[in-house]
Protein backbone atom coordinates (compact mmCIF):
# COMPACT_ATOMS: atom_id res chain seq x y z
CA UNK A 1 0.00 0.00 0.00
CA UNK A 2 1.09 3.53 -0.61
CA UNK A 3 2.80 5.49 2.14
CA UNK A 4 1.15 8.75 1.10
CA UNK A 5 -0.14 10.35 4.27
CA UNK A 6 -2.27 13.27 3.19
CA UNK A 7 -3.26 14.25 6.71
CA UNK A 8 0.19 15.76 7.26
CA UNK A 9 -0.49 18.37 4.58
CA UNK A 10 -4.08 19.30 5.41
CA UNK A 11 -3.31 21.81 8.21
CA UNK A 12 -1.06 23.76 5.80
CA UNK A 13 -3.89 24.50 3.38
CA UNK A 14 -6.23 27.47 3.43
CA UNK A 15 -9.92 26.75 3.99
CA UNK A 16 -10.76 27.41 0.32
CA UNK A 17 -8.28 24.72 -0.78
CA UNK A 18 -9.73 22.26 1.74
CA UNK A 19 -13.19 23.02 0.36
CA UNK A 20 -12.02 22.40 -3.20
CA UNK A 21 -10.31 19.12 -2.27
CA UNK A 22 -13.37 17.94 -0.32
CA UNK A 23 -15.60 18.70 -3.29
CA UNK A 24 -13.33 16.65 -5.52
CA UNK A 25 -13.30 13.68 -3.11
CA UNK A 26 -17.06 13.70 -2.72
CA UNK A 27 -18.20 14.65 -6.20
CA UNK A 28 -15.54 13.08 -8.40
CA UNK A 29 -13.52 10.41 -6.62
CA UNK A 30 -16.58 8.85 -4.98
CA UNK A 31 -17.82 7.80 -8.43
CA UNK A 32 -14.96 5.26 -8.46
CA UNK A 33 -16.70 3.73 -5.43
CA UNK A 34 -19.93 3.54 -7.41
CA UNK A 35 -21.62 6.37 -5.55
CA UNK A 36 -23.84 8.73 -7.47
CA UNK A 37 -24.16 11.76 -5.23
CA UNK A 38 -25.84 15.01 -6.16
CA UNK A 39 -25.59 17.64 -3.43
CA UNK A 40 -28.39 20.08 -2.69
CA UNK A 41 -26.62 23.07 -4.22
CA UNK A 42 -29.28 25.51 -3.03
CA UNK A 43 -28.30 24.78 0.57
CA UNK A 44 -24.58 25.09 -0.20
CA UNK A 45 -24.63 28.43 -2.03
CA UNK A 46 -22.77 31.33 -0.43
CA UNK A 47 -21.48 29.38 2.58
CA UNK A 48 -18.06 29.92 4.10
CA UNK A 49 -15.70 26.94 3.62
CA UNK A 50 -16.24 25.57 7.15
CA UNK A 51 -20.02 25.57 6.85
CA UNK A 52 -19.88 24.39 3.23
CA UNK A 53 -17.65 21.41 4.06
CA UNK A 54 -19.76 20.44 7.09
CA UNK A 55 -22.99 20.52 5.09
CA UNK A 56 -21.52 18.78 2.04
CA UNK A 57 -20.12 15.98 4.20
CA UNK A 58 -23.43 15.71 6.06
CA UNK A 59 -25.34 15.37 2.78
CA UNK A 60 -22.81 12.87 1.42
CA UNK A 61 -22.79 10.67 4.51
CA UNK A 62 -26.53 10.16 4.14
CA UNK A 63 -25.90 8.33 0.84
CA UNK A 64 -25.40 4.68 1.76
CA UNK A 65 -25.93 2.23 -1.08
CA UNK A 66 -24.79 -0.56 1.26
CA UNK A 67 -25.40 0.63 4.83
CA UNK A 68 -23.37 -2.13 6.49
CA UNK A 69 -20.30 -1.58 4.32
CA UNK A 70 -20.63 2.20 4.58
CA UNK A 71 -20.86 1.92 8.36
CA UNK A 72 -17.77 -0.28 8.58
CA UNK A 73 -15.80 2.03 6.31
CA UNK A 74 -16.90 5.04 8.40
CA UNK A 75 -15.59 3.33 11.55
CA UNK A 76 -12.25 2.52 9.90
CA UNK A 77 -11.87 6.05 8.51
CA UNK A 78 -12.89 7.54 11.86
CA UNK A 79 -10.36 5.51 13.81
CA UNK A 80 -7.59 6.41 11.41
CA UNK A 81 -8.56 10.09 11.53
CA UNK A 82 -8.49 9.98 15.33
CA UNK A 83 -4.92 8.63 15.21
CA UNK A 84 -3.91 11.57 13.00
CA UNK A 85 -4.81 13.93 15.85
CA UNK A 86 -6.14 16.75 13.66
CA UNK A 87 -8.88 19.18 14.58
CA UNK A 88 -11.37 21.41 12.79
CA UNK A 89 -11.53 21.45 9.01
CA UNK A 90 -8.40 19.35 8.45
CA UNK A 91 -9.93 16.55 10.57
CA UNK A 92 -13.18 16.64 8.59
CA UNK A 93 -11.33 16.60 5.27
CA UNK A 94 -9.07 13.78 6.48
CA UNK A 95 -12.09 11.69 7.46
CA UNK A 96 -13.97 12.16 4.19
CA UNK A 97 -10.89 11.51 2.04
CA UNK A 98 -10.25 8.24 3.91
CA UNK A 99 -13.92 7.28 3.81
CA UNK A 100 -14.11 7.75 0.03
CA UNK A 101 -10.78 5.99 -0.53
CA UNK A 102 -11.82 2.93 1.49
CA UNK A 103 -15.16 2.70 -0.31
CA UNK A 104 -13.47 2.32 -3.70
CA UNK A 105 -12.46 -1.37 -3.51
CA UNK A 106 -15.52 -3.47 -4.24
CA UNK A 107 -16.64 -6.38 -2.10
CA UNK A 108 -15.05 -9.61 -3.29
CA UNK A 109 -11.84 -7.98 -4.53
CA UNK A 110 -8.82 -10.10 -3.68
CA UNK A 111 -6.36 -8.64 -1.12
CA UNK A 112 -3.58 -8.00 -3.64
CA UNK A 113 -5.93 -5.99 -5.82
CA UNK A 114 -7.26 -4.07 -2.81
CA UNK A 115 -3.75 -2.88 -1.94
CA UNK A 116 -3.18 -1.75 -5.52
CA UNK A 117 -6.58 0.01 -5.70
CA UNK A 118 -5.98 1.82 -2.40
CA UNK A 119 -2.47 2.85 -3.48
CA UNK A 120 -3.87 4.27 -6.72
CA UNK A 121 -6.64 6.08 -4.85
CA UNK A 122 -4.07 7.55 -2.44
CA UNK A 123 -1.93 8.70 -5.34
CA UNK A 124 -4.93 10.34 -7.03
CA UNK A 125 -5.77 12.10 -3.78
CA UNK A 126 -2.21 13.30 -3.31
CA UNK A 127 -2.01 14.54 -6.90
CA UNK A 128 -5.28 16.44 -6.53
CA UNK A 129 -4.26 17.85 -3.15
CA UNK A 130 -0.89 19.02 -4.53
CA UNK A 131 -2.60 20.59 -7.56
CA UNK A 132 -5.14 22.33 -5.33
CA UNK A 133 -2.47 23.51 -2.90
CA UNK A 134 -0.41 24.95 -5.74
CA UNK A 135 -3.41 26.94 -7.03
CA UNK A 136 -3.76 28.39 -3.53
CA UNK A 137 -0.06 29.27 -3.23
CA UNK A 138 0.97 26.38 -0.98
CA UNK A 139 3.70 23.90 -1.86
CA UNK A 140 3.55 20.38 -0.50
Amino acid sequence: MSNLELYKYLPQLPDAALQEFTQWCILDQSTAAGLEFKPDEAKLNNLEPLDYIKLLIDQFMKVKPDPIRAGLVAVIAGRQTDKHNLSGLPAMVDFVSLYVKYLIPKDGTNPEEVDKILAEASQHQYDKLAETAKRHGVGL
